[in-house]
């Protein structure tokens, strides 16, 4: 085989790869309006597979049955608000990405500003604490001759002494066998 059919054959290979991988267009209405409602729609609608996704930008399965559910709903004649409230009497305020603030969702709202407060609480008694540490005495000159003192020593004398300290009992000496 000639390098020109090769490389024919691996270029045609490599431009064949990412065919599966491709995903199908998803399914649009006939009327562009009515596609750009559901968009409108979609996009205030959480997955409820993914959770993290809205409608509009979800591939599941069940978030395609959902579009074109709701798609049908449109074609129906339902309003935005009656597809809504139909999708909440099915799944609850969970499908909403903005629920509304009841008893039911004050936690969700107001926990943000809670830990906030929280946060900042701690933080501030965290620095009143530290402005009321009291200032580290002031060594004195006799310290500090006695510090240089044991580092210019050394920690272990040839014999297996200890350094002289000043105040610590000394250990008796062993004689070697």
């Amino acid at each position: 085989m000639s390098p020109a059919v090769l490389v024919a054959g691996a270029l045609v290979f490599m431009m064949a790869l990412p065919l599966p991988a491709s995903q199908p267009a998803l399914p649009t209405a006939d009327d562009p309006v009515l596609e750009a409602r559901l968009n409108e729609l979609a996009v205030d609608l959480r997955c409820v597979v993914c959770q993290n996704e809205s409608l509009a930008e979800s591939r599941a399965s069940l978030a395609l049955d959902l579009r074109a559910e709701i798609r049908g709903m449109m074609r129906n004649g339902l309003t935005d608000e009656q597809v809504l409230e139909s999708l909440v009497a099915r799944y609850g305020d969970f499908v909403l990405y903005r629920p509304p603030v009841k008893p039911l969702t004050y936690a969700l709202w107001g926990g943000p500003f809670v830990f906030l407060l929280i946060g900042i609480g701690l933080a501030a008694a965290t620095l009143h604490r530290r402005r009321s540490m009291p200032e580290p005495e002031a060594v004195s000159p006799e310290a500090l001759r006695q510090a240089a003192r044991l580092l210019r020593t050394d920690p272990v004398s040839p014999a297996g002494q200890a350094p002289d300290v000043p105040g610590t009992p000394r250990p008796p000496l062993q004689q070697e066998r």
